[in-house]
């Protein structure tokens, strides 16, 4: 049996990461033992440099335990963002032996050593030589994910389907979704749950509940601050899974910003990549429906007290009225709201 190479190196600018990055990354994860990264540029982006973006990897890759840091699978990441100030990066259009010989002088100074290559560049084949270790090249034609970071940073929005939710946020874009995404916000035990599985079924698709939940019940009510942007990125991601199977529409049950609200709630501070994310709510969702906290009030252990309904709803509108985005307020029973909701859409 072939030895399995012990770890694999991927150098990249990430400007901005975008799926055939993700492609890359997870080709080169799934045949090392470890994945090294090195995010890169100079000149850099003065909006997002490179500490920003290999800090969107982190994220788009830890799981729901902070501390096994970011992994593909089984697979370990080490992600570095590198400067020209602090790590000598010698600028874009200096010749390519030149930016071979830095990364290795650079590997040597960390200690690190690398087993095989990968990429999805015509440089791979030679870095790879400069580096004396294997080189694994990952759709060059591009035939898989035909998209490119220059194409993104040239038309964020046309190329937002080739964007990860999180990612598109911070570029203030949302990608295409194949069936209209409505939301339901509301506070707690205000019915959204109930609400949605009703419509799902009187409407013959699929439903999203709120990953926030389900992370806050593993947990045992102990979560962290960064587990709020995790929530977002996961519940984003459910969604997207979700309308592969929806039929017509795809009902969700909260978004990234309440999920926002409940950052300043429990931490007094939210991520701005979590703020970003909760700013294109207006574009994600075709919809919105507020439930209103008029139903009876269920303490299920992990609910807050009754008396914080009211501000939460009110909060809830504050915030829509912020970001302006148009609501339907529903109310009364669960058939009355299902039949409320399914007007409002007609």
């Amino acid at each position: 049996m072939p030895k399995i190479p012990r770890i694999g190196l991927v150098v990249g600018k990430f400007w901005p990461p975008h799926r055939g990055h993700q492609l890359l990354l997870e080709t080169a994860a799934a045949q090392v033992a470890e994945l090294l990264v090195l995010v890169y540029a100079n000149p850099d982006s003065p909006a997002h440099p490179a500490a920003e973006r290999a800090q969107w990897l982190r994220e788009l890759y830890r799981g729901d335990e902070l501390a096994d840091g970011p992994r593909i699978g089984p697979t370990p990441l080490r992600i570095f963002a590198l400067s020209a100030e602090t790590d000598g990066v010698p600028p874009d259009a200096v010749d390519d032996d030149t930016q071979r010989e830095f990364v290795r002088q650079w590997l040597a100074r960390q200690g690190l050593h690398v087993d095989v290559v990968f990429s999805s560049e015509d440089y791979g084949p030679g870095f790879a030589v400069h580096l004396g270790v294997p080189h694994v090249a990952v759709d060059n034609a591009r035939a898989r994910v035909p998209i490119s970071g220059t194409r993104v940073r040239a038309d964020a929005a046309g190329a937002a389907a080739y964007l990860h939710p999180l990612v598109a946020a911070q570029l203030g874009v949302v990608p295409p979704a194949p069936v209209p995404r409505i939301v339901f916000l509301g506070a707690e035990s205000s019915g959204k749950s109930t609400l949605c599985a009703a419509l799902a079924e009187a409407c013959g698709t699929v439903w999203v509940p709120e990953y926030g939940r389900t992370l806050h019940e593993q947990k045992n009510g102990n979560l962290e601050y960064e587990d709020l942007l995790y929530i977002a990125r996961r519940h984003a991601e459910l969604e997207d899974e979700a309308a592969a199977q929806a039929r017509g529409v795809l009902f969700c049950d909260t978004n990234a910003a309440t999920t926002a609200l409940y950052s300043y709630y429990y931490f007094h501070r939210c991520d701005p990549t979590l703020r970003a994310m909760a700013a294109v709510c207006g574009q994600r969702y075709a919809h919105t429906f507020v439930c209103a906290p008029t139903v009876p009030f269920e303490q299920d252990g992990w609910r807050g007290p009754e008396a914080l309904r009211s501000f939460q709803h009110g909060m809830i509108l504050m915030q829509l009225d912020y970001f302006n985005i148009p609501y339907t307020l529903v109310e009364g029973t669960v058939q009355e709201r299902v039949a409320q909701v399914r007007a409002a859409l007609k």
